[in-house]
């Protein structure tokens, strides 16, 4: 590979000492500065996912989709545990007359444990497969990973419909969290990367909304299609996430902050050895850099282990996740028992739907509003832990007063007042998770933060308070117990107002391409925003 004459190389142009009369007839000398902004050119051309992008696929439709897919992924939560896929074993009474048992319970004839590894099964799958999506993401396009993700998931509800004993069915239950990881990993720092500025917390909310409305019609769905077959539940939500899964793979890939393409590597290297004139030298540094970004299995443990002990050194994320671990302990317990215990003090006939219902309005209008409130205050990392703090000291108050009370209706009003409380902190938790990180760590501290709570959090609250209960036998007294855990929630995020919380969104990534592809390192979806900056 010989040298390429370049029109602007300095050392072939004139000098202003030897010809200073004729020097603004011929281009200026090319100084580094040049040199740097053509190797940035050249990466963005290479770079189509910050380039080229449909007309029609603009940030708020990316919104959408994502809140389409987590919905649908929530609703496979609530039709797994509704009565018409979930079911009922076979009874036998004393006189041996049997009545047939329904749903997966029945037709598989499951104990009550075999029926909770069930519904409990896709934990395996999460927590395997969330830090290998989330450390995959630094060798692959991140938008591929998700669609990587919704096909395992689109074939493990399929494989659940066609299942034909507890194992399939357990298998498949796994599968559909190794699926479900890709996409809790990656998504919201791809809201966070292309919403606007001014409104980045409330699309969260709006996308962390779909939580409880994706359970709660999960339940309502798997006992409508019940009638049908428990598998058509299965069989249909493919059918419906299909559509996603060709989406994650024809169109162009985004790119994340914090994730730069290995052209963009190449080009940065061009500009850190000061020039394109060193042909052969520098093709043969580009080979060897090619092989050796190449991932290995050994290499990615040695960074996924680096990225893992930056987490846990980080304070401000690891007083949040504490803090979300035990607001998650009660709100899992809540879902469990919630409709049994209001059922036990209340005497309600229609517990199942007061609750499903007073938690499905409670927490879509409580996840918006917490998102909006956070952007009026100025998103900062110390107003998230103010508004997490006193939202859920204020709902803790509401939700512990209303079971204070004999009355139904009391009961009911204080109840959704808390809850509408409570769940306002949905939007501000996974901000600071997606803000005090660098940003090429958002997909690990993602997954690690929703691992960390289904471990910690809402599997175990179940069992635990079902033991408490067995202990006292006083449903009153084990809900005001569990409540009460909700103001050691404010109380750990009240600490993080103090710490020296830096928001790290616009940190430079360690990345050498930080310094020449920081003006395409944005993958915004919709470039007016840079344009008009």
């Amino acid at each position: 590979m010989g040298e390429k004459e370049k029109p602007g190389d300095p050392s072939e142009g004139p000098t202003p000492e030897t010809n200073p009369s004729t020097s603004p007839k011929h281009p200026s000398p090319v100084v580094p500065a040049e040199k740097e902004q053509e190797a940035g050119n050249d990466m963005a051309r290479a770079n189509t996912s910050s380039s080229v992008n449909p007309s029609w696929f603009t940030p708020k439709r990316l919104l959408f989709i994502f809140c389409i897919i987590n919905l649908i992924n929530y609703v496979d939560r609530g039709a797994i545990a509704s009565n018409g896929v979930n079911g009922s074993r076979k009874t036998c009474s004393e006189s041996g007359a049997c009545s047939g048992g329904s749903g997966i319970q029945g037709e598989f004839d499951l104990t009550n444990f075999e029926d909770g590894v069930i519904s409990s099964a896709f934990m395996v799958g999460l927590l395997v497969a969330s830090p290998i999506f989330a450390s995959s993401a630094n060798s692959f396009n991140p938008f591929r990973l998700i669609g990587v993700g919704l096909t395992v998931w689109t074939l493990a509800v399929t494989l659940c419909g066609f299942s034909q004993n507890f194992w399939t069915v357990a298998v498949g239950r796994m599968l559909v969290g190794v699926g479900e990881a890709s996409f809790i990993s990656l998504a919201a720092p791809f809201i966070d990367d292309n919403a606007p500025v001014a409104q980045r917390t409330a699309w969260l909310g709006a996308f962390y909304m779909c939580i409880p409305t994706g359970i709660a019609v999960g339940y309502v769905y798997g006992g409508w299609i019940g009638q049908y077959g428990w598998r058509w539940a299965f069989w249909v939500e493919a059918i419906l996430m299909l559509p996603f899964v060709i989406l994650g793979f024809v169109m162009k890939p985004l790119q994340l902050k914090g994730f730069s393409p290995a052209a963009s590597k190449r080009a940065s290297r061009a500009v850190d050895d000061g020039s394109e004139d060193q042909g052969c030298e520098l093709s043969g540094r580009e080979e060897v850099a090619d092989k050796s970004s190449k991932p290995s299995c050994s290499s990615g443990l040695r960074v996924l282990g680096r990225n893992m002990k930056a987490l846990c050194l980080e304070k401000v994320y690891v007083v949040n996740v504490l803090g979300y671990i035990a607001y998650n302990f009660v709100i899992g317990a809540y879902s469990y028992w919630g409709p049994k215990a209001g059922y036990n003090i209340y005497h309600m006939s229609n517990a199942d739907y007061m609750f499903g219902g007073v938690t499905a309005l409670c927490g879509i209008l409580g996840s918006l509003a917490g998102g909006l409130v956070l952007d009026r205050m100025t998103s900062t990392l110390p107003n998230a832990f103010k508004l997490l703090s006193v939202a859920t000291l204020c709902g803790a108050a509401f939700c512990f007063a209303a079971f204070c009370f004999k009355s139904l209706y009391v009961f009911l009003a204080l109840f959704a007042i808390g809850e509408l409380l409570v769940f306002a902190t949905q939007a501000p938790v996974n901000f600071v998770c997606l803000h005090c990180v660098k940003p090429s760590l958002r997909p690990l501290s993602m997954a690690m933060s929703t691992v960390s709570i289904h471990i910690f959090g809402d599997v175990p609250s179940s069992p635990l308070v079902g033991l408490l209960q067995d202990k006292i036998n006083n449903w009153r007294l084990t809900a005001l117990i569990l409540t009460s855990i909700l103001f050691l929630a404010a109380g750990i995020w009240f600490i993080g107002i103090f710490l020296q919380g830096v928001d790290r969104y616009n940190e430079d990534n360690e990345d050498p391409v930080a310094a020449v592809d920081k003006a395409n390192s944005t993958p915004l979806l919709d470039q007016r925003t840079v344009e008009t900056a």
